[in-house]
């Protein structure tokens, strides 16, 4: 049972990294240096802190990608 659970978490954690990973192409991002996109993201993580009015700016912009469905 618990190789089950086990092969459950993998299959999520696929599906999820994926996911994440298709972000980086509809952000027009996919020929970036990973360097680069690790220091962009560590760079909003930083912005982010606490920052809510930074939050709701960048979740209108994302709503907007999405076509308002995010």
């Amino acid at each position: 049972m618990a190789e089950a659970q086990t092969s459950e978490d993998r299959k999520k954690d696929t599906r999820e990294k994926i996911a994440l990973g298709g972000l980086i192409v509809k952000a027009g991002l996919r020929y970036e240096s990973r360097t680069l996109l690790l220091g962009l993201l560590m760079d909003a993580k930083s912005r982010l802190s606490g920052n809510e009015v930074e939050r709701a700016r960048l979740m209108g912009i994302g709503v907007e990608a999405f076509g308002g469905d995010a």
